[in-house]
């Protein structure tokens, strides 16, 4: 059940970084503007991934209870609902997006490309979204494999054209940052067709065109709900504080920021083995609670924080090894590279936290326990990390080094507050 989500998770976040890589062959400003536009972007998804982790664990509920046609009209609900809301937002965000990058604190010399990477992304939004709620359908009727089939190829097809088009390869264009960004969108749109395929199946468990599963009932809106509510709201209080959190490193300037988003990359490649797992965790506790085994719910979701354990070792170990050579890869400027020991010694001592932290929010999403979850996100991601931050990188003048102290403090206090939930079970005790 794992494997599949965590080459899922890890091809995303694999593909971040050639993304960053080859946009990095511009320079650092460009490195920057696309990291200006991380947090923005993630806040655009915000409602869709909290309702992702809604149809995720009601499917899987579902499932459990041997409903079919309950956890199809999941799907079918979540779709219409996802296609309503991705309109608002993608025409939002689109005429918005001066404003919006300049908030972030992009500087003269990152603001334009910034703007028009933002703006080609938000015309994306439709296949990403839609693609977002299938795929987690998918994983929480257990088929992992199909979502991550479908990233692999979206992934693959982004890349290539980001050769295309980044650097005007071929005879293509020389579109730079904003190559990179309709890259991507091209890629969500394969990768979305191949998503649609896999409810197109009329005897598969989850099947998109049976038409009378169209109509709205309580039951699922409520489930959705639910879930989706306070899932909805810690994603909030996640994008907040990442987003006043890069705002401060911004402050440091082009240089500092470039280097912190390149740590920011590698940091995402260590939450891909937790949120890979934690996917799984979602499949599986969703079902053993739906065939009422809690006692089950509670074992795979130790199990999978064991398994992330050995993940957060391996990486430790690379991240050491690799050190200087890894930043490398994304940018040889020395203004850059001075920072580079000073990311990797925290990042070692980070990914043991991360991914246990995925891991059991992903459990107590599963059981329904997202309110706790949500206050979890307040804590420590919109209250400590920037605050953390902003004192040890201002007053104190550690500058970027006081920002990955910030980021230490904000990892410690999410699992001092989540892993006492999870051995506590309470969470395997609410009915959706």
């Amino acid at each position: 059940m794992a494997w599949p989500s965590i080459v899922e998770s890890f091809l995303i976040a694999f593909v971040g970084m050639v993304d960053t890589m080859m946009v990095g062959s511009l320079g650092s400003h460009a490195i920057t503007a696309v990291g200006l536009c991380t947090q923005p972007k993630f806040i655009m998804l915000a409602f869709f991934m909290a309702l992702g982790v809604a149809v995720s664990a009601t499917v899987a509920r579902r499932r459990g209870e041997a409903d079919q046609e309950g956890a199809n009209r999941v799907l079918m609900q979540a779709l219409a609902i996802s296609a309503a809301v991705t309109a608002l937002i993608s025409f939002s965000a689109f005429f918005f997006a001066d404003p919006i990058i300049r908030f972030t604190g992009s500087a003269p010399d990152t603001h334009a490309e910034a703007v028009g990477y933002f703006r080609i992304l938000s015309v994306g939004l439709c296949f990403t979204s839609l693609t977002l709620i299938i795929n987690a359908a998918q994983r929480g009727a257990g088929n992992t494999r199909i979502a991550m089939q479908t990233n692999m190829v979206s992934n693959l097809v982004n890349v290539f054209f980001n050769y295309l088009l980044i650097g005007g390869n071929f005879g293509f264009p020389r579109l730079g940052v904003r190559g990179a960004a309709l890259a991507t969108v091209i890629g969500t749109v394969c990768g979305f067709l191949m998503s649609l395929r896999s409810v197109s199946n009329p005897h598969g468990f989850l099947y998109l065109f049976d038409l009378h599963h169209m109509r709205f009932d309580l039951r699922t809106l409520r489930g959705l709900v639910s879930v989706g509510a306070s899932t909805l709201a810690e994603q909030v209080f996640m994008r907040f504080g990442f987003l006043t959190y890069a705002r401060i490193v911004a402050g440091l300037g082009t240089t500092a920021f470039a280097a912190h988003q390149i740590g920011i990359n590698l940091l995402s490649l260590s939450f891909s083995f937790g949120d890979g797992l934690s996917a799984a965790s979602i499949a599986l506790v969703g079902r053993s609670l739906g065939e009422r085994r809690p006692d089950l719910a509670k074992i795979y979701g130790s199990a999978c924080q064991h398994i992330g354990f050995a993940f957060s070792v391996m990486l430790s170990v690379v991240f050491l090894l690799g050190n200087v050579r890894i930043f490398e890869l994304f940018n040889d400027e020395p203004e850059v590279l001075q920072y580079s020991w000073m990311i990797i010694v925290v990042l070692c001592i980070t990914v043991f936290a991360q991914i246990s932290n995925v891991i059991f929010t992903g459990c107590l999403r599963a059981g329904g326990d997202t309110f706790y979850a949500a206050i979890v996100a307040l804590v420590s991601i919109a209250v400590i990390r920037p605050l953390a931050g902003w004192f040890f990188c201002y007053p104190v003048g550690w500058g970027l080094t006081g920002a990955w102290v910030g980021l230490l403090f904000d990892q410690a206090s999410r699992i001092a507050l989540s892993y006492p939930r999870f051995r506590g079970g309470r969470w395997t005790k609410i009915s959706l």
